[in-house]
């Protein structure tokens, strides 16, 4: 059954919701935290951090641990980050073929992500999904505040030429779903992951899906 709404514009999230990175990125993070005395379990981490920008990370590890921790620890955790996507990352299951649906179609979509654009172009080239979307590529990086604040979504509907009322969102965390909600946006929660809390997705105003090869259909591109 398709979606009573038909989008101008599909704006799709990056980790988690085109590749498939947040269990590797995540393992990362709960080690080298744990190095730096903040012990969090994978769950924990996943609930507290996915869908925030690494600064929102280091600001909330900070506080926790009364100490800075250093103007290096970005860069180590890019490093960290990249060397582990290198030993091999995949596409989210069916991801390629909704991207070749809308192209199909002429529906506009593009990426806007809470990662930095040396991430994202790692990753989506890592698994082949960036000749299918770099030129529409926007970070959090370009704005002031990240997810769930609105500004990236706006941005990217902005850049694109679409209103924020057209557009639908695609995203997997709830910091995403609150700034597609805050930019006045329709917005598909995507729980691939079995960790997704699902309810707290619905609950932010997401309709949920769990199988990515469904959005064609939603979407009727099928």
């Amino acid at each position: 059954m398709a979606l009573s709404f038909s989008p101008s514009l599909v704006i799709f999230d990056c980790d988690g919701v085109l590749v498939d990175t947040e269990t590797v990125s995540n393992r990362l993070l709960v080690r080298v935290l744990a190095e730096d005395g903040f012990h969090i379990s994978y769950d924990e981490c996943r609930r507290l951090f996915v869908g925030r920008t690494m600064d929102a990370v280091m600001a909330h590890v900070e506080a926790a641990i009364g100490r800075p921790l250093g103007a290096h620890w970005p860069a180590y955790i890019r490093d960290e980050t990249l060397k582990a996507f290198g030993e091999g990352i995949e596409p989210v299951a069916g991801a390629r073929d909704v991207l070749a649906a809308l192209a199909a179609r002429n529906t506009p979509y593009c990426v806007a992500s809470s990662g930095k654009f040396e991430k994202m172009r790692f990753t989506l080239g890592a698994t082949k999904l960036l000749p299918l979307v770099e030129d529409v590529l926007f970070s959090a990086e370009e704005v002031a505040h990240g997810k769930p604040a609105p500004d990236l979504f706006l941005h990217a509907a902005m850049r694109m030429g679409h209103p924020p009322e057209s557009c639908l969102v695609i995203e997997d965390s709830l910091p995403g779903v609150q700034a597609a909600v805050a930019a006045g946006m329709r917005v598909i929660g995507y729980a691939g992951d079995p960790l997704t809390d699902v309810d707290a997705l619905k609950s932010e105003g997401a309709h949920v899906i769990s199988d990515m090869s469904t959005l064609p259909a939603l979407l009727g591109l099928k």
